[in-house]
């Protein structure tokens, strides 16, 4: 009995030695009718040379995957719950959150009641403006009705005036969402309130029906605009026709166009709409129609009607039409201006006849046309095409030299394709250049450059750049987390690469399995076993973690 109760013990503490710490089992064996003594005393020599499993780590651990409170232990399962104190801890955390992120994050407390809401929107700390209003119901994902419950309460404020600019940034934001019933809430709303309509409200309403393909109703918007205050003239009838034109609902706006011939007056901005529209699609036959009629009607063309009958005989492939129409602006009186040298450029481009680009570039400014934005974004963006990189960093120079600043997206289109071909070098001639004049470089463009100095392992370059990134007020997401530690692993910095994984997993970004093998493979390479080991258990356990909490959403547990 007592060889068979010693084998018993000494199976425990084979198992001790492998994974856990069965020291608590000891003082339970006293049960036996024999001495113990001696597999006690031996068993606890062993225990005492090894770590101590930290409780509060593995119930932190546990607290992540399972919906249960850190501060009960076994013990007290059984008592009356008493309530925590979590204000420090809202606190802590609100400190990592945008302003807009605080306010939308009062309709995810589930709250019941509008005064409940308001009440609660009232205590976060913010310094409340229109630009704030923008951004809470610009993003997120808040319903229709949680959009209009918020901005009613911001209207309420001293912050925020009721005036029509303040109506047409929820208006916009619904008409975004396609949340039209709502949108159409606040036209009544702004109306009955005594908030008169601009051309600005309706071009929102009417480009928000058109853009979801709801062209019956934007008609039907304006047929109806007595109801809201405004008239059915020919400004409003302009500001219907644009927004079919820019959406290329080119046939639709031509239809509307001749229904409306003798009902409304129509001037010279009315037929300019309709035939730039069909000088997108290139179409010469339906622009030079609609010319006739305006002709016909008795107006005379100006700058912007030879424009788009420039850009439209460029597009169908007859330059040399485009340029007989670009000088007789001269005989006409409409002497070219900055457009028409624009569409010229355009024409140009579209051939790749660079050459004939800069005659007509340098001619705007020998006539004292001063070149646009759209300028330069179509010369550089023509060079960077047919990869003039050098051209393109030269204008983009002169473009700064003239005090024109490039707008986000604009820096952004520039980066892309530098980053899809060659060294990173002309990229970041771009950026550095576009931060000095006070640009704003978007997140996007950020990872472009991450992606391309960790293909070339400048990561120098590529760490610096990630604290201006993070000095621009971006946060680090995965995708930046595995770019930097791909850079890493490309040098040789293999200790530096598994911190920065353990940071990525700490904050709940588990990296890719490519780039966890890249480093994982080049840590054995290296003899690094036990980093490679712990880096092992960290990914195992946060891959466990992802994948529990996938299993409880997918099941409508929250935690």
């Amino acid at each position: 009995m007592a060889f068979r109760s010693r084998q018993l013990v000494q199976f425990l503490s084979r198992i001790n030695t492998t994974r856990y710490n069965f020291s608590c089992l000891s003082s339970s064996f006293s049960i036996f009718p024999f001495s113990t003594l001696d597999v006690q005393s031996n068993l606890s020599n062993q225990t005492k040379n090894r770590p101590e499993i930290d409780e509060r780590r593995v119930l932190d651990e546990l607290s992540d995957l399972l919906p249960i409170s850190r501060n009960n232990s076994i013990p007290n399962l059984y008592k009356a719950s008493i309530p925590v104190k979590q204000t420090d801890c809202s606190r802590l955390v609100d400190g990592f959150l945008l302003p807009e992120e605080k306010l939308r994050g009062v309709f995810l407390q589930n709250l019941s009641g509008r005064a409940a809401i308001e009440h609660a929107l009232s205590n976060v700390n913010v310094n409340l403006s229109l630009d704030l209003v923008a951004k809470v119901v610009d993003r997120g994902n808040l319903g229709g009705e949680a959009m209009v419950l918020f901005f009613n309460w911001a209207i309420k404020q001293p912050d925020i005036g009721k005036d029509v600019y303040s109506y047409n940034v929820i208006v916009k934001a619904l008409g975004r969402r396609k949340f039209f019933d709502f949108m159409v809430e606040m036209l009544h709303e702004m109306s009955e309130g005594g908030v008169s309509f601009n051309f600005e409200t309706l071009s929102i309403v009417m480009d928000s029906f058109i853009r979801a393909r709801r062209v019956y109703k934007a008609i039907e918007m304006f047929e109806n605009l007595e109801e809201f205050g405004m008239q059915c003239n020919v400004e409003s009838l302009n500001v219907l026709l644009r927004c079919l034109c820019r959406r290329l609902h080119i046939g639709a706006a031509n239809s509307f166009f001749n229904a409306m011939r003798g009902k409304i007056s129509f001037n010279v901005a009315t037929y300019d709409i309709i035939i730039g529209g069909w000088s997108k699609l290139g179409r010469v036959i339906e622009v030079e129609r609609v010319l006739k009629e305006m002709v016909d009607e008795g107006f005379s063309p100006d700058s912007s009607t030879y424009c788009s009958l420039i850009e439209c005989l460029g597009r169908s492939g007859r330059v040399d039409d485009a340029v007989e129409i670009f000088d007789a602006m001269k005989e006409k009186g409409c002497g070219p201006d900055t457009n028409a040298y624009n569409a010229m450029i355009s024409n140009y481009i579209t051939i790749r006849d660079f050459d004939e680009c800069m005659k007509y570039y340098k001619g705007m400014l020998s006539n004292k046309c001063e070149p646009n934005m759209d300028t330069y974004t179509k010369l550089i963006s023509g060079f960077l095409k047919i990869r003039k990189v050098a051209d393109a960093l030269e204008i983009f120079e002169e473009m700064l030299d003239r005090g024109i600043v490039p707008s986000t997206g604009t820096i952004t289109s520039f980066i892309e394709p530098l980053c899809s071909y060659g060294p990173p070098y002309a990229a970041l001639m771009i950026y550095n250049k576009a931060r000095k004049v006070g640009c704003k470089v978007s997140l996007s463009a950020y990872k472009l450059l991450f992606m391309r100095l960790s293909r070339f392992g400048k990561c120098g370059m590529l760490l610096n750049l990630w604290h201006e990134m993070q000095e621009s007020g971006y946060s680090t997401d995965g995708e930046v987390y595995e770019y930097v530690i791909c850079g890493l692993c490309s040098i040789g910095q293999l200790e530096n690469a598994a911190l920065v994984m353990e940071e990525s997993l700490s904050k709940g970004f588990c990296p890719s399995r490519l780039v966890y093998s890249k480093l994982s493979n080049k840590l054995l390479a290296s003899d690094y076993l036990e980093r490679a080991r712990k880096l092992f258990l960290k990914v195992r356990v946060a891959r466990h973690k992802a994948n529990a909490r996938r299993a409880w959403r997918s099941k409508g547990w929250h935690f």
